[in-house]
């Protein structure tokens, strides 16, 4: 549609610079005719009033006659033809001239015809030119911000340029910040998993000297560490690949909160740990029980290691804008250098448990953000950690 109003103007400016061109042409030969047309009436009445002085008066009448606007009345009968003159007779001299005029009105209009389409051409190639060398800054990293440079056809073309360019740049940063991350976690990978397997030939060297059932227990320990950091590692990379598929069921909290703890029932008798949760009646949430359940456990065993012997406590309530739920310890709590890296995948606190690899406190971010949540840590103004999960409606 935009090519189309450009052709139409670009058309309308030739056809006007045409008719002014014609119109300056016809005042200009409109002047020179009157001006032979003079000269010629007064060479001939002043040959007709040097040969009959008394016809003087009556060129006068008829010249008065005719320029006041009846030429009939100043000449009955056509006295030239009768004569035998015709009218182009009297424009032979003149057609130099008058082909002169023309002429140059045509060479007017073509100037500035070329003109104007010469300086619109130029116009475009500085447009086009700017871009070119904005996108050869782009490319080698020095790009700046666009400005537009006028309302025409191509400040579209620099509003799309400008945003691709700008999505390119966030797409390669993110790029680049995943593969940073990448790397980090391969490192941390490798250093969770040389832990177990060290610990392993340690033992299986311990067996050659001397065999003792108390290495075999301590090989088993690090084989269930390697099977839980593969299990783990398989989730996560599952989660950055986009295949973990969660379902989307209505699940009461209660119930959610019951089935972790039961998971859970043995290892907290280990610990000596007692589980509070309190039927609050029926609260509905959208998300996966299965996934959700997974990041609950971690969170309840996270303050089940922060407080062995005390009690791990929760809490629900809903309103229109989101479902909350907490779950606290009254343990110690976070060291304050622990908070901001809590959720960081395989980052371990300064009271973290032995055998953990710091992958469950991700996890849980990972799935209750997947599901429209979000999940903080902080600590209680009287002591211990806690955890605060809110699902929200839209």
């Amino acid at each position: 549609m935009s090519g189309r109003k450009n052709m139409l103007a670009t058309a309308g400016l030739v056809l006007s610079v045409s008719l002014i061109a014609c119109a300056v042409s016809v005042l200009l030969v409109s002047y020179h005719y009157s001006r032979i047309s003079f000269e010629l009436l007064n060479a001939v009445c002043g040959e007709v009033a040097e040969q009959a002085p008394e016809a003087r008066y009556r060129i006068a009448a008829a010249l008065k006659e005719y320029t006041a606007g009846n030429p009939g009345r100043a000449a009955q009968e056509e006295v030239l033809s009768a004569l035998g003159y015709r009218a182009s007779d009297f424009s032979g001299a003149a057609f130099g001239r008058e082909a002169l005029f023309a002429a140059a009105g045509v060479v007017a209009g073509m100037l500035l015809f070329i003109f104007t389409y010469v300086y619109r051409n130029q116009r475009e190639a500085i447009r086009i030119r700017a871009l070119a060398e904005y996108l050869e800054q782009a490319n080698t990293g020095r790009a700046a911000v666009l400005s537009a440079s006028g309302e025409d056809d191509f400040s579209r073309l620099e509003d799309e340029i400008y945003k691709t360019v700008t999505f390119l740049y966030q797409t390669k940063d993110a790029a680049v910040q995943a593969k940073d991350e990448f790397a980090e976690n391969l490192s941390n990978i490798a250093h969770q998993i040389k832990t177990p397997i060290t610990a392993i030939s340690l033992s299986v060297q311990m067996m050659k000297q001397d065999f003792c059932s108390r290495h075999l227990v301590q090989m088993e320990k690090q084989l269930f560490r390697l099977a839980h950091l593969e299990e783990a590692l398989l989730v996560l990379s599952r989660i950055d690949a986009g295949t973990l598929l969660l379902q989307k069921d209505e699940v009461d909290i209660f119930t959610l909160l019951v089935l972790a703890a039961d998971h859970l029932q043995e290892l907290f008798e280990s610990f000596g740990t007692s589980m509070d949760i309190p039927e609050l009646g029926e609260m509905m949430v959208v998300a996966d029980l299965d996934w959700t359940m997974e990041a609950i456990m971690n969170l309840m065993k996270n303050c089940m290691e922060h407080s062995p012997g005390g009690t791990v406590f929760c809490s629900y309530a809903q309103n229109p804008l989101y479902t909350q739920i907490l779950i606290w310890d009254d343990g110690k709590g976070f060291a304050k250098e622990d908070l901001p890296h809590l959720f960081e995948r395989f980052y371990r606190g300064q009271n973290a448990n032995e055998g953990g690899i710091g992958i469950g406190l991700a996890l849980s971010k990972e799935m209750i953000e997947r599901q429209n949540g979000t999940i903080s840590a902080k600590n209680k103004p009287g002591g211990g950690a806690l955890f605060e999960i809110r699902f929200y409606s839209h």
